[in-house]
C-alpha cells in the first residue's frame, strides 16, 4: 500500500490538522463536549439529546465557538454570542465554549497526552527530509497540546484558533485557516499536501487548493472525507512512511 500513495516530501510543504491527525486529543475533546452538552442540554430542557454523531456534524474541526452556535442551532435554539472573556458559567456562545474549554484542558494535565506513533514517523521523516511542515488547527489549546507530546519543536508554523482569531479568520470549512496556515509557513497550496480527519478541514483545505489532500480516517468515514474533497484516504499515517 505504501508504494501506491505519494512521497510527502516531494511536495513544497504538508500542513498537518492537530486533533486526530497528530495527537489522539480529538478523544479528548469528544469526551469534553459530550460531558458539557449532556448537562447542558440535561438542564435546559433540549432535545433530542446529545449523541456522537453531534460532534461529527457540528463540531469536530470547528472554532470553539462556531461549534458551539451550530450544534445549538441544529436544535433550534439561539443565545447571545457573549465574549471570549465570558466566565464558563455565562449562558452564551462563549461562556459554553469557555465551559468545554475547563474540562478539556483537565483531562489533558491529568492524563497527558502522545502523538500517534505513525504520526510522529512521519514528522520525524519529513523533518529529515528538509520538508517544511505546520499545524493547522481550530483549537486555542494547540500549544499547549503540542507541547504535552513533546512535538511543538517539530513545527515553525502553528496557524492554530489563537491565530484566527486576532485575524477574524473564518472557521473551517471555510479555506481560510489553511490558506493563511500555506503562508505562514511561505509555500504555494497548489504545491503542497495537506492532512486531516475531520469532514470540516477536508473541505477547507480543498477549498484551499492544496495539491493533495489527505483524509485521515479515524471515525468520519472514508466516503465523507472523499466526498467533501480528500483525495485519498487512510487509516494511519504509518501509511507515508519510507
Amino acid at each position: 500500500m505504501t508504494n501506491e500513495l505519494p512521497d510527502l516530501a516531494t511536495f513544497d510543504g504538508v500542513l498537518f490538522d492537530l486533533d486526530g491527525v497528530l495527537t489522539p486529543t480529538a478523544e479528548v475533546h469528544m469526551h469534553a463536549w459530550q460531558t458539557m452538552f449532556t448537562e447542558l442540554f440535561t438542564a435546559w430542557g433540549i432535545e433530542p439529546a446529545y449523541t456522537e454523531d453531534d460532534y461529527f456534524r457540528w463540531l469536530d474541526g470547528k472554532q470553539r465557538y462556531d461549534g458551539v452556535a451550530s450544534l445549538l442551532r441544529s436544535r433550534d435554539v439561539e443565545i447571545p454570542w457573549g465574549d471570549p472573556s465570558d466566565p464558563p458559567t455565562a449562558d452564551t456562545v462563549c461562556g459554553i465554549g469557555n465551559r468545554k474549554n475547563e474540562v478539556f484542558a483537565r483531562v489533558l494535565r491529568s492524563e497527558g497526552i502522545a502523538p500517534y506513533p505513525g504520526s510522529l514517523a512521519l514528522i520525524e521523516q519529513l523533518r529529515a527530509a528538509g520538508t517544511p511542515i505546520g499545524v493547522v488547527s481550530s483549537s486555542k489549546n494547540a500549544d499547549e497540546v503540542l507541547r504535552a507530546a513533546g512535538i511543538r519543536d517539530f513545527f515553525p508554523v502553528v496557524m492554530d484558533g489563537v491565530v484566527a482569531e486576532r485575524e477574524r479568520l473564518r472557521s473551517k470549512p471555510a479555506p481560510d485557516m489553511f490558506a493563511e496556515g500555506a503562508r505562514m509557513l511561505g509555500v504555494d497550496p497548489a504545491r503542497s499536501a495537506a492532512v486531516e480527519d475531520a469532514h470540516s478541514g477536508v473541505a477547507s483545505a480543498a477549498a484551499a487548493g492544496f495539491a493533495l489532500v489527505v483524509g485521515v480516517d479515524r471515525g468520519a468515514g472514508a466516503e465523507a472525507l472523499l466526498d467533501l474533497g480528500a483525495t485519498l484516504v487512510v487509516d494511519d499515517l504509518a501509511a507515508f512512511v519510507r
